[in-house]
């Protein structure tokens, strides 16, 4: 009806009523209202014309804005929710990302640099660092660490990272020569385990020696059905490269020593190369001589007294 009917609707009803009683010819009665109501309907009936039209322009005009506002405001918290959305993902990429340092050289990788071989690429480091899970830099890890790194306990996270780096890359050292595309055919029947995903017995890949069926145990990113129809050492196999490799060993040994509550030092684990009393335990032995400064080790010569003893005491330890 619009606005100038709604005020008709204030003073509509005695005009309305007197012509609708004429019209049914009954007679009229005349209607009583308030003297509110009386100065009410003076008051609306005394307004001109042009006065309820520019009323009903301020109202509209009024109303337009009203309905302006409403979406600029729509329009902001569209814009800030959107923000908040593309925050949140920064915010949880930054958590995820711990800081890293580079680790020492281990001896193996200096003489390699001296001959101009291959070295251990330092962003292999920060592959080890940030696959470390937090158990690994709490006190559940077991004591024997402190053979290789003394004040591994009051360290900083950073430098608790960058230890692991160094380890692992000591650990590539004995097991491949830090030869990321590095594979071997074991035959002692002691370390030849079937692979039950490739069929395969005693086969080991990769900076750490691995297997496909580490992919089903532990849960590493190995694909055999892909890698199969590569070249044995393509370095494009998902077993040869070296962050799949590196990642799956940190979760083979957070199984060992964090879910298994077992020694890092220890003769049924994972590696011959941390067994003690195995030859190959003393190549991994001389690797440990360089960790990082924060871990106080500063004479070499304490490493091979712990590997002695290490020796000693693990080479009782049963599967």
């Amino acid at each position: 009806m619009g606005c100038a009917g709604s005020i008709w609707r204030i003073t509509g009803p005695r005009e309305w009523s007197d012509r609708s009683t004429r019209a049914s010819g009954k007679s009229a009665k005349r209607l009583r209202f308030s003297p509110a109501a009386r100065r009410r309907l003076r008051s609306v009936r005394s307004v001109q014309p042009s006065t309820v039209r520019s009323v009903c322009r301020m109202a509209k005009i009024i109303r337009e804005e009203k309905r302006i506002l409403h979406i600029v405001i729509a329009l902001a918290v569209a814009v800030l929710a959107a923000q908040c959305q593309s925050a949140k993902p920064a915010a949880a990429t930054q958590a995820a990302s711990p800081a890293t340092k580079p680790a020492p050289a281990t001896p193996i990788d200096a003489k390699k640099a001296e001959l101009g071989r291959e070295t251990w690429d330092p962003a292999w480091d920060a592959i080890v660092e940030k696959a470390i899970p937090p158990e690994m830099l709490s006190s559940r890890v077991p004591r024997d660490v402190q053979r290789f790194c003394p004040r591994f306990y009051d360290m900083n996270e950073t430098d608790k990272r960058a230890f692991w780096a160094y380890f692992f890359q000591a650990l590539a050292g004995a097991e491949a020569g830090l030869n990321p595309t590095q594979r071997a055919h074991h035959t002692q029947a002691e370390v030849s385990v079937p692979d039950h995903v490739t069929g395969r017995s005693g086969r080991t890949e990769g900076l750490l020696q691995l297997t496909y069926g580490d992919a089903e145990r532990y849960g590493c990113d190995f694909n055999w059905q892909a890698d199969r129809k590569l070249k044995a050492n393509d370095p494009a196999k998902t077993i040869l490269q070296p962050k799949n490799n590196l990642e799956c060993g940190v979760k083979i040994l957070d199984n060992q020593i964090i879910e298994r509550h077992k020694p890092l030092l220890y003769r049924a684990g994972y590696w011959s190369t941390l067994q003690p009393g195995r030859p190959s335990y003393r190549i991994f032995a001389k690797q440990m001589t360089n960790p990082p400064l924060a871990c106080g080790l500063h004479s070499p010569r304490k490493v091979q007294r712990a590997a002695g003893q290490a020796g000693g005491s693990a080479a009782s330890e049963r599967p």
